[in-house]
């Protein structure tokens, strides 16, 4: 049973989630805001945390920026807020998803469920370079002529699926579906966002990234 993590200052928002989660076989554990939070993922391990971003104290950027420093558990994020400088903010500290209030829990459950299926999928089994660019699939570490780049999991997934397909055409249908699942029910904005992200990250070596106008993305390395 995966155990989840729902942080919100608002006990109505973590009961309805709750309440969901349960009849989906979820086991649920609430934290009232940030602090907690932290202290409850440093003692608890969880498959997958549902964070909202409006917090007093600590706001839900901080908290999985903080989270992030020991754990790779994935995260999604709950705001309001809807703008791209939000969501890549969300993304840049670590999230795997942003989920703009108000929401239907029905959705929420969907994308918990696309996030974890994919979390345990298997991995490949061996390291790969282009030029200065080196992947290790195994350690799941990226580096740079050398050094070692921080990405979060959705750039990390995003670099080994574009790698693994080098020279193929991926359209944006398929990179959602292999990247945030088969039941995935976020938009292109997503894509477009960590693909932003991820360029920025590589440096030089974004040269890989290929954009494909109407149809999606190719890496070329």
């Amino acid at each position: 049973m995966a155990k989840l993590l729902v942080v919100d200052d608002e006990v109505k928002i973590r009961e309805m989630i709750k309440k969901y989660a349960n009849f989906e076989g979820y086991d649920v554990v609430e934290a009232g805001d940030g602090f907690e939070a932290i202290s409850l993922c440093n003692n608890m391990h969880f498959d997958l945390i549902v964070m909202d971003v409006m917090m007093p104290e600590l706001d839900g950027f901080s908290t999985v920026k903080e989270i992030r420093k020991s754990s790779d558990t994935p995260v999604i994020m709950l705001s309001a807020r809807g703008e791209e400088y939000d969501r890549i903010h969300g993304f840049e500290v670590g999230a795997d998803d942003y989920v703009v209030k108000p929401f239907s829990v029905k959705e929420l459950m969907m994308r918990i469920s696309a996030i974890l299926a994919r979390a345990n999928s298997n991995k490949p089994t061996n390291t790969v370079q282009f030029e200065g660019l080196e992947i290790d699939y195994i350690a799941r570490v990226v580096k740079t002529d050398g050094q070692v780049i921080d990405l979060s999991p959705k750039e990390y997934d995003l670099l080994a699926f574009l790698s693994q397909n080098n020279h193929v055409a991926l359209n944006r249908e398929t990179l959602l579906t292999e990247i945030w699942g088969y039941d995935y029910y976020g938009d292109d904005r997503t894509l477009d966002t960590h693909i932003k992200l991820l360029r920025k990250s590589l440096g030089i070596y974004q040269k890989f990234i290929t954009t494909l106008r109407g149809v999606g993305y190719r890496f070329d390395g």
